[in-house]
């Protein structure tokens, strides 16, 4: 028969490990407070109304709907699309395509392409070499892929395969009080990167400068779509967050 087993011994063997556990329920604690939904969102992607979930890291609240996975920038982008009288002039051609803005276009537009070198696309088109007659494209979309590469090679090219009626349609991370982008390029390794950039594949975060960059690549007219004032609030969109649109 098995001994029963000394209440004090199995005390001391607990009690060593008590705090830590105390500590951890502690943090949990505090982390599901500091990541509750702060209020009841709208989606104008998929309709939904409700609470949001948070996303990214450090955890950004109301960040991601639960219902279709928009996150503040493509909401911020459809807004514009929905109130954009004229809408986009095809052909189209999205870089870096986000499944939730692919659904809608598909449907909306004909010559609809979608591109990425790394993952699945129609096309198979590395943004700092494209693969395209020059002049062919009437609107290039193109949301968070220009930090992930050289810009510089990158905007020229965008340039090259829009018509001169074209537009780019962008959107990156930037940071307002900059006045120059960061950039470094011996950072390499991807936890410095996260630490350096936001993100393990991000090779820079832009500063105000990130026009002059556009103009440079020979863009001229460039105008800024703002989340702001009660959209910030309905939608869960990030304060100040930019779509610029440019056109030669």
């Amino acid at each position: 028969m098995e001994r029963a087993r000394d209440p004090v011994k199995l005390k001391q063997s607990i009690w060593p490990f008590v705090p830590q556990f105390l500590v951890s329920l502690h943090n949990l604690r505090n982390l599901a407070r500091a990541t509750k939904p702060l209020h009841v969102r709208s989606c104008p992607l998929c309709g939904y109304d409700g609470f949001f979930r948070h996303s990214g890291r450090p955890p950004r609240l109301d960040a991601l709907c639960p219902q279709c996975g928009s996150l503040e920038r493509h909401r911020l982008f459809w807004l514009w699309f929905k109130g954009e009288k004229s809408k986009l002039d095809e052909p189209i051609l999205h870089f870096g395509p986000e499944p939730i803005l692919t659904a809608k276009f598909r449907t909306l537009y004909s010559e609809y392409t979608t591109a990425d070198l790394y993952n699945e696309a129609d096309l198979n088109l590395n943004i700092e070499d494209i693969d395209l007659q020059a002049g062919s494209i009437n609107t290039v979309i193109c949301n968070h892929v220009l930090e992930h590469v050289s810009d510089r090679k990158a905007l020229p090219e965008i340039y090259r395969v829009l018509s001169e009626k074209g537009r780019l349609i962008v959107s990156i991370p930037i940071v307002e009080g900059w006045d120059h982008t960061y950039e470094n390029g011996s950072i390499t390794n991807p936890l410095e990167r996260e630490l350096h950039f936001g993100q393990s594949d991000h090779v820079r975060y832009y500063g105000r400068d990130f026009r002059e960059r556009l103009r440079s690549a020979g863009f001229i007219k460039v105008e800024e779509v703002t989340a702001e004032g009660q959209d910030v609030v309905t939608y869960g969109l990030l304060p100040g967050e930019k779509v610029f649109l440019c056109s030669k």
